[in-house]
């Protein structure tokens, strides 16, 4: 099943920036999935099982190396042309 997931980091740090790079960063890296990120969110699209996988890394990466932050999803049940 093909899924697309739209991904929004809110970090609870005074530097938040860098922690929201990092994050973007270690999603564009992933080759399996397609990551397209603007102003507002990251939208992630593919394999239901690959996608959720890489999310569910990234948001415990995200909260073991940078301690308190919000991360909020929205999930279809589809593949968006991103």
């Amino acid at each position: 099943m093909k899924i697309t997931v739209e991904m929004s980091l809110y970090p609870l740090a005074t530097e938040y920036l860098p922690i929201i790079e990092k994050t973007v960063a270690r999603l564009n890296a992933e080759s399996d999935v397609t990551v397209v990120t603007n102003a507002m969110s990251t939208q992630i699209s593919g394999d239901f099982e690959k996608v959720t996988a890489l999310i569910n890394r990234e948001v415990k990466a995200t909260f073991e190396s940078t301690g308190k932050a919000v991360f909020v999803c929205k999930y279809l049940n589809g593949e968006l042309n991103l």
